[in-house]
């Protein structure tokens, strides 16, 4: 940041009043730009920080919807396996039933 020019009130004859104005306002104008300028990057970081915010929040939202979804898949494939399980059971008593019976029919 410019320091702004510090001038003795003896030297004010050597130095052109006008010119100490020019100064003060480019001074002023050069001041109002950079806040404004912070002002439209602080805008910016605000409206970053609610975008991620944002994101952040459907994130967690989608991760949960998945967690739930897991636990259901999860449930209904040690349902199936079940299932599984007892028909294969069966399917062997059965053969092996009928194993049994043809063997009478076939050796009586």
């Amino acid at each position: 940041m410019r320091k702004p020019v510090v001038v003795e009130f003896h030297d004010l004859t050597n130095f052109d009043i006008d010119e100490m104005d020019r100064l003060a306002r480019l001074e002023a104008s050069l001041a109002g730009k950079k806040e404004s300028g912070n002002e439209e990057l602080l805008k910016l970081v605000d409206e970053l920080q609610s975008k991620l915010e944002t994101a952040k929040a459907e994130q967690v939202a989608e991760r949960e919807k998945a967690m739930k979804e897991v636990q259901y898949l999860t449930a209904e494939n040690a349902k199936l396996q079940y299932r599984i399980i007892h028909l294969v059971r069966a399917l062997k008593e059965a053969d092996s039933k009928l194993a049994a019976k043809s063997d009478l029919i076939l050796y009586p």
